[in-house]
């Protein structure tokens, strides 16, 4: 049978077993053979990472035709506009092209764990937060499209993939479940 394991990767961990000496990995935290990531996240993103011992779940999860939805929140610096929100949704002109249009909205600030390292913040500039839905992954994407309208990224959490959530993982901490 098909296994998952939904896992709070911390900020600075790769999503991969492996690294160069000094690098966190997803060994350091599970040990569990036969395990493969199912998409990836990026060294300074943290949330839901999925791994599964299948590797026809792990494509259905991780290609993007597939539409599967990932569900982030995103600390950005500056007060968002609405108008920064309407083009999320609608997509934007990337280097590698038009994103598709994704679900986006502002919400007040999220409880979530205390950030290791913490965010850099700047005293007179303020931060927002969003919550935005893709059915793509691109390398960095949602890094870029917030840059592209004019707030960058400053912390981001994966919170879902498609049906699985994040829940009340902490950082660090892992789950198997029944695919």
């Amino acid at each position: 049978m098909s296994k998952l394991i939904l896992f709070n990767k911390p900020c600075g961990v790769l999503t991969q077993f492996t690294g160069e000496p000094g690098d966190r990995t997803l060994a350091d935290y599970i040990d569990q053979p036969g395990f493969y990531a199912a998409g990836r996240l990026d060294k300074d993103s943290e949330g839901l990472l999925l791994l599964t011992n299948d590797g026809r779940l792990q494509q259905r999860i991780s290609n993007p035709r597939h539409g599967k939805g990932k569900t982030y929140l995103a600390q950005v610096e500056g007060a968002i506009s609405d108008e920064a929100i309407r083009q999320l949704r609608q997509g934007l002109q990337l280097k590698d092209g038009r994103t598709r249009p994704c679900k986006a909205d502002a919400i007040a600030e999220p409880s979530l764990w205390e950030r290791q390292p913490p965010i850099r913040f700047r005293k007179h500039i303020p931060t927002s937060w969003l919550k935005l839905t893709l059915t793509e992954g691109r390398n960095r994407q949602v890094r870029r499209m917030t840059a592209a309208v004019g707030f960058p990224t400053l912390r981001l959490v994966r919170i879902a993939v498609d049906k699985w959530e994040l829940g009340d993982l902490q950082p660090g901490q892992w789950l198997m479940v029944d695919s």
